[in-house]
């Protein structure tokens, strides 16, 4: 696990605050738009979600998500935390958003 001490933002406003490698890597970090983003091995894909500004709680609900991506482990080297974060990174600006059902 790398947790982060510099939280300079990139140009993009992309932080990751905490990122472990590996057959079971995961983390989470900010987008700079207020959004915060985890993201976690599910099955045989990365899964990247990312939840709406101003959570309510320390933990995001399933209500919170507001978009989704997932991408192929057959092309991520997971244990190499520079390739995690640039497909991480990738996956959060091509996320889409979640459906809703109508109230």
């Amino acid at each position: 696990m790398t947790l982060a001490t510099d939280r300079e933002a990139s140009p993009a406003g992309f932080v990751i605050e905490d990122i472990t490698t590996g057959v079971h890597a995961s983390g989470f970090g900010l987008v700079g738009d207020g959004r915060s983003f985890s993201f976690h091995i599910e099955r045989h894909e990365l899964v990247v979600e990312v939840y709406r500004p101003r959570l309510r709680g320390p933990v995001p609900q399933s209500e919170d998500v507001v978009a989704i991506a997932t991408r192929k482990l057959t092309d991520i080297d997971l244990s190499d935390e520079r390739s995690m974060t640039a497909v991480v990174r990738d996956a959060v600006a091509a996320a889409q958003p979640v459906p809703r059902n109508a109230r």
